[in-house]
This record gives structure tokens, sequence and C-alpha cells, in this order.
């Protein structure tokens, strides 16, 4: 291990309250080529609540040009300079600190703190960024108001943007203009935000329901200019939309929206001025597909939200982040749901909860969605805060019903406007609320690990009586053992002829039974209905129950649950030299017949994929993940050949009815279009010269993005005749388009046969790829690590070296994309012996021989000691 490599932990029973406090902030930037002079006015006072004579500021990388107290040069005996840290000695308990301090936005590869983009400046300061802006109180729970001037040469930055209301403007000498914004609500620095550059505002308005008007802006590079229709109305629906719902309006007369290329994140809610990567706001028919549509709607909508749920009230400490975070992700989910096909949403969210968070949850790096210290914070942008976060507040919503839910929010807003506050003080508000003891459910909060439901029956003929018994149980995670028991929102049905007895059980035992009178005969139990809590479900369904719950549930997730269990005992089954054609006979005749009735598109579309490589992991230790990808395969082909026809008949049809009109991203033709090109994956699987022609046809015919891009994505995954040619022909046609260059870059790194490995690295020379990019780091390194395990877990090793190595150079640049990374290896110790040498030795190679970041260092360390 090299030295100095054992970063300080922090603890959140350690949390103490600010020494001081800052009303104002003042800050003037004179923004240059290579380097930017940041003066920041500070007005301090002491807090009574943490005395302390000395004041600390966080600040990094900064280079300190002049400092001044209450307007008098501050002799050096008056503070202490250090790498990290800036103290003021003894200042009083009020005071003005002003300071200036050079930085090189320029050389700023870590994308953290004021950075370039294509030419432009923009800022990402979530978490700890702004400390490498200007010495400051870099925690959430100082909130200022904000002044913020921006000094630049007009003509290389005529847009010069900042949270708030722009109060002024004024010409300088030599060509430099000067724009003040003023924001005038307090907010955290880490909301902080500054644009400036060569960008074109596409415009419009919101009325609220107050009958205010508010002007929208969305600012991208010229040749973007028509791709944010789509963004714009996506923006104005959430608005409508979270009045409606939340009963909460917009608070600024302007709001506006900034995409950029560079972006660690998806986007960033800023306060007023929300700066998105641009693959969450630029689409067209052309170079956009139905899923990059619903992202954007998706990502505009979080960020609106946050007005409320993170700008107005935002968290205490960053171990309360799921206090925003996890909220938010609630209500944007919500938001797609009236959007789109609520159903689909719902499995579209389980389907990504089983596959990466389940497994967070089991790995070395689990956590609760408040968690109990970090050593880097960016490391807990994770799915268990955001995802489970908002499994947590769905199962609030439940337990209180969709009105005792909109009281809590209220309630929640009323009491906490304008402050910074915890997950405690939420819980709080929905239990005073309600009137509902929600005690035992606290422990959602703090405790870490996926629960696992045991459920058994039994029925009494003579009494037609049927019993529940039900179990909870947590398995241990790092730090956590011997865990009690949840309250647990636990939703059911019974099913005989129909669907009746519906009901929502509260678990909170670790052991307990519920009986049901009047039940003429044995039911078939619907169990956890629509997903009601983040937990595994063990109930031994024979495949006949399985088959009913597919033909005659009424909830959605279950009748596709139903299937995907079916499928999975298939393919394990085969995994285990298990016979399973009678099950294999029940699920196809069950899907066919799901097919033939259908009335949702959508939800049949999701019914014909399988469970993947990923999600089937999680079900067996160790991981046979070439078996699982063979008898997945081999399933696959099945369906393809046993529902041909009827593919090839609804493939045409839809063809047809789609091409009678333009591209619309409405939920309708979303749906059609999902169907259409899932029988096309399934027909191309057959690779008879037929379906051959079909991929070729749609491919040459299509009139957008999806189309064409399904069309190319199973001549490659199929190989079909000609497919490395069609990968020519769109290299060729979308070269200068970096969206649609990443598409490219991830169909070919998650390719399952050949040496995919050599293609990646052949295409890190390609011209539209770049190492200092998150996004093409993730759609080609991270697709392959993360979203290709037959060929990342290569017997060989070479994935393993290939990725080590990456994050090596990574970690040099942007150390936060690099621990993303490196995260591929947490559960290695789900594989076999081999592999799991050889992941250690990788892991092993990075700790001994790299002075790793505070991030990788965290995740490498934890996964070897876990």
């Amino acid at each position: 291990m090299k030295e100095n490599q054992q970063p300080q932990v922090t603890y959140r029973k350690d949390y103490q309250p600010p020494a001081f406090l800052i009303s104002h902030t003042e800050l003037s930037f004179e923004l240059n080529d290579d380097y930017t002079l940041v003066t920041a006015e500070l007005k301090l006072q002491a807090n009574p609540k943490n005395p302390q004579k000395n004041c600390i500021l966080m600040g990094e990388k900064l280079e300190l040009e002049n400092i001044w107290l209450d307007n008098e040069p501050l002799p050096k005996e008056g503070y202490q300079l250090n790498e990290e840290s800036l103290e003021i000695i003894n200042p009083g308990d009020n005071f003005t600190l002003k300071t200036r301090a050079k930085i090189y936005p320029h050389k700023n590869t870590e994308l953290e703190g004021l950075y370039q983009s294509s030419g432009n400046f923009c800022t990402q300061c979530e978490a700890e960024g702004f400390r490498k802006i200007t010495w400051y109180l870099d925690r959430p729970d100082v909130l200022s108001l904000f002044t913020t001037h921006i000094i630049a040469d007009a003509e290389k930055y005529p847009v010069m943007l900042s949270n708030g209301n722009l109060i002024a403007q004024s010409k300088l000498e030599n060509g430099l203009t000067k724009t003040t914004w003023q924001d005038p609500f307090p907010k955290p620095c880490y909301l902080f935000a500054l644009v400036a550059g060569k960008l074109v505002a596409i415009n419009d308005h919101f009325i609220t329901q107050s009958g205010r008007k508010v002007a929208l802006s969305i600012y991208v590079e010229e040749h973007n200019r028509d791709k944010c229709a789509h963004a714009m109305q996506s923006l104005k629906n959430a608005m409508k939309w979270d009045e409606q719902v939340f009963g909460r309006e917009y608070d600024l007369d302007i709001y506006m929206i900034v995409a950029v290329d560079d972006f660690n994140m998806g986007a960033m809610e800023n306060k007023g001025l929300n700066i998105f990567n641009s693959r969450y706001v630029l689409a067209d028919a052309a170079s956009a597909t139905d899923s990059d549509y619903q992202g954007i709607e998706a990502v505009i909508a979080h960020e609106y939200f946050h007005n409320w749920t993170g700008n107005r009230i935002t968290c205490r400490d960053w171990f309360q982040l799921s206090l925003k975070e996890g909220l938010t992700v609630f209500r944007d989910q919500e938001f797609s749901s009236d959007m789109g096909s609520r159903a689909v949403k719902r499995i579209e969210d389980v389907r990504l909860l089983r596959a990466r968070q389940f497994a967070e949850d089991a790995g070395p790096m689990a956590h609760p969605i408040r968690p109990d210290s970090y050593i880097e914070i960016n490391n807990f942008y994770t799915l268990t805060v955001y995802e489970k976060g908002a499994e947590v507040i769905r199962m609030q919503h439940t337990l209180l019903g969709a009105e005792g839910f909109r009281k809590g929010m209220d309630l929640y807003f009323e009491r906490h406007d304008g402050q910074a506050v915890t997950c405690d003080d939420f819980v709080t508000a929905m239990s005073d609320a309600n009137h509902f003891d929600l005690e035992q459910f606290r422990q959602w909060y703090s405790q870490a690990g996926t629960p696992e439901i045991t459920v058994s029956d039994r029925y009494d003929e003579n009494k037609q009586q049927y019993t529940l018994s039900i179990s909870q149980h947590t398995p241990d995670t790092p730090g956590q053992s011997n865990k009690p028991p949840l309250m647990i929102p636990f939703r059911l049905a019974l099913i005989n002829d129909q669907v009746e007895h519906e009901k929502l059980l509260i678990l909170s035992k670790e052991k307990e039974e519920f009986v049901f009178d009047n039940i003429p005969s044995k039911p078939v139990p619907s169990l956890l209905r629509n997903f009601s809590a983040p937990v595994k479900l063990h109930y031994d369904y024979s495949d006949s129950q399985l088959a009913e719950i597919m033909a005659k549930d009424n909830d959605a997730f279950n009748r596709w649950e139903a299937g995907q269990t079916l499928a999975s005992r298939i393919i394990l089954g085969q995994e285990d030299g298990v016979n399973e054609e009678n099950t294999k006979d029940l699920f196809l005749d069950s899907l066919e017949q799901m097919f033939d009735n259908h009335t949702d598109s959508a939800l049949m579309a999701e019914s014909l994929r399988l469970p993947d490589e990923i999600t089937l992991s999680t079900l067996r230790k160790p991981v046979d993940i070439d078996g699982i990808y063979l008898y997945r395969e081999a399933l696959r082909k099945q369906i393809a050949l046993r529902m041909k026809d009827k593919f090839r008949r609804t493939w045409q049809n839809l063809h047809d009815e789609l091409a009678q009109q333009p591209y619309q991203p409405t939920a309708d033709t979303i749906a059609k279009r999902a169907l259409k090109n899932s029988c096309l994956a399934y027909l191309a699987i057959i690779a008879e010269k037929e379906q051959c022609v079909l991929a070729e046809q749609q491919y040459q015919q299509a009139n957008n993005m999806t189309d064409q891009f399904s069309a190319l994505s199973v001549m490659v995954n199929e190989q079909l005749q000609g497919f490395d040619a069609r990968l020519a022909d769109f290299e060729q046609q979308w070269q200068h388009d970096n969206l649609v260059m990443d598409k490219w870059f991830t169909l070919q790194a998650t390719q399952k046969a050949g040496n995919t490995l050599d293609t990646v690295k052949q295409l890190m020379q390609h011209p539209a790829f770049s190492l200092s990019n998150p996004n093409k780091v993730r759609s080609l390194i991270g697709a392959f690590a993360m979203s290709n395990p037959v060929q990342f877990h290569h017997i060989s090793g070479r994935g393993y070296q290939f990725l080590a190595q990456m994050v090596a150079q990574l970690d040099t640049l942007n150390p936060q994309v690099a621990a993303r990374m490196v995260s591929a290896f947490n559960n290695w110790k789900d594989y076999d012996t081999t592999r799991q040498q050889l992941i250690q030795t990788q892991l092993n190679w990075l700790l001994d021989e790299h002075s790793l970041s505070k991030g990788v260092y965290e995740i490498v360390s934890k996964a070897l000691a876990g």
C-alpha cells in the first residue's frame, strides 16, 4: 500500500452544527482563457450552537492572491493556509471576510468546481465542488443569500448566467461585460451555478396556477438549437404536474437549463439554473430513441422537482442525501407513470432495483439509505440512496394512502421551508400529519441489506379458512448483524375464479400469521402486489400457479413477475441439469396466450424480455455466467421458433401502421414501437434469410432513431449477414453527433460474441472517443464492464486487467468517474474461485501500486475487506 493512503473517515454520529454562519455571499468572477480570479466577500456570524474562536473554511486547489478582514488586509499571523482549508484566527463574532483566489478551469479534468466544456465555463458544486472555487463553509447546512458578478470578454462569452434573477448588466473597458445575478432565496453553496460561453437560448414561458408568468430558457450550442422542443415541453409538463399533485408552484420569475457535453452526473438542480448533461436535454426523431425521450422527460422533471424537495428544503448533512434524492426520485417516477404506462414504469424501476441495487445491498459497499460513515461522499450517490430511497418513500405512500401522503408532504413543506433538515424530520411530518406511528418504519433509514420475506400457506377445507404464515429476515451486511424486523407494507390478493380479498398487510414481526375466512377453495396467492416493498419474496409457487397468475391476475406487475419467475426457473434449472420441459411448455403456452390476448403493447414488450444475465446472477451463487448466457439464449430461440409466425405478422402490422404517421414520442406509439422491435429481435435469432431481410428493411426505411438503432442492434447482436457493413454505415452517418456515437460505442461494447475487448480497445482510438469525457467512458468502458458480464468475466481475466488499468488511468483525470468504473469489481466474491483470484489480483494491484484518490481507495479497500 502506498503511504498516506488511508484517508479520514467521516461519521454521521460526529455531526456538529457549523461554528459560523454566512448570511450573505458576494462573488466576483473574472474569466480569462488561462485562469480565473474569484473574489469572495462573506458576511459571517458566530453560531452559538457551536462556539469556536477560529473560523475554518474549506478550500482545495486554490492560489491565494489577497485576503482582507473587515476591509483591512489580513496579516499572515491572522490566518493559516493549507491544502484543504483556510483558518482565520480569532476573527470575532461578526465579521466580513474577503478573499481573492486564482483557479485554472481549463486544466480541471475532474469536472468539479469551475471548469470548461467545449470552451464554455460551467460549474458542478455538489457535493463538495464549491471548495474548488473559493474558501467557504462547504456544507449543506450553511445557507446564504448569493450575489454573483461575472466579468468576461463579451465576444467570447456573450452568455453569462448564475442563480436567481439578472439585476444588472454593463459594458466595461477592453471589450469586457459585467453581469450581476441575485438569488432571493438562501441556499447552500452546493446549489451555486455559473455558466459563460457562446450559447443560444430557446425561450418559452409558463403561467403558474396563481397567474404568474415564468420565463423559461434552455441554453445550448448553436448546432443543437433544434433539439430542445421535447425538453421544454417536459419542463412545462413537470411544472403543471407538481402544481396539481403536490400544490407546489415555482418561486422565481425565470427558470434556466444549460446543456453541456462534459458532466459527471445526469444533471444538477442548482437554484433557477439547472446544468444538464446534454444527453438529458437534446433530442429529435432522427437522433434520439424513445428511451432517450423518456429519459429526458424524467430527468428534466427530477431536477425541476428538486426546487422544493432539495432546494427550498435541503439536507442538513450529506448522510441525509436520500432526504432529497429518494424523495425526488419517487416524485419523478410518479410523474413518468402519469405521462406513460404506470405498469411498465413500475416494472422498469423494479428491474433496475433488482439487477443493480440488490447486488449493492449484497456486496462490500452495502449501506443504509442514510449511511453511517463515508470516506468520499461522491461514492454514496448510489442506487441505494436514490432507488431504494425512493422505495422507502413509496412504502410511506402505500401505508398512508395518496391523501395521507399529500397531507404529510404539505406539513413537511410548512414546517421546514428554508431549512436544512434530516430524514427523521421527513418521517415525523408524515407521522404527525396522519397520526400514524412510523417509529418502527424509521429502521429502513438505518438498516442496510435487502429483507427476505418467506411465505407458506395452508387451507382448511372444512372451515373454508386460508392461512398465510409470513416471516422476515434481513441478512448480515458489513458492520450490521442480527437485525430487528422492519415495518413492511405487503399487498396481496387471492385468486380463484377471480381476484378477490385484496388487502394491505402491515408486517412488523419476525413471524406472523394472517387468516382469511369464507374462502370456498384453496386460492392462488398474489403476493407483494405491485412490488409493495423492496424485498426478496420466497414462496413455493408451483408452475401451474404461476401460469394462473399470468392468465388471471389483474395486477400487471405480478403477471409480469410470474413470467419472469418461470423463465428464471427454466434457465437456472437447465444450468443445474434439471429437466425443465414441463415448466418450459407451460411458460411458452402462457406467454403465447398472453401475446394473443394482450391489450397493452408496452406491457407485452416487457413480458417478452427475459431476465437478463445480471439479474439472473443475483439468484445463484457462485455465478455461472457462461451457463446463464447459454441457457438464456436457448430459451430465447425456443420462444422465437414457437411464435415466429405471430412475431412476423405483428411486426408487419405495426411497421405498416407506424409508417403511415410522422414520428411522435407519445405513450401509444412508444408502446407499439417497443413491441414491434421486440418481435424483430426474436425473429433475428432464427437468422433465416427472411428475418435478415426484415432487419435490413427496417434499417433502410426507418424515419426515426428508435427503429434504425433497433434494427442495427439485432443485426449486430445476432451477427446477421452484413452487420459490419451496417455498423460502418451508421458510423459514417452519425460520426459528428456525440450522443449518437455513444450508442454506437455501447452497442459494440456489449456484444457478447467475438473478441469484444479487442474491439473496445480499438474504439478507444476512435476520433469520437475521449477518456476525459464521462459520457464516452460510460458508453464504452463502463458498458463493457457493467453491462456485458459474459465478456467482462471471461475466464482469461483479460477484462479484469483491462478495467484495472483504465481505473488507474482515469483516477489521475477524474476520480469520480474512476470510482464508478471500479465498482464493477464490488461483487467479485459471487464468482467461482478462479475468477475471484483474478479479480483479487487486480484489486491488490490497484491498492499496492497506485496512489489512489479517496473515492477509488474506499471502494477497492472495502471490496477486498468484504
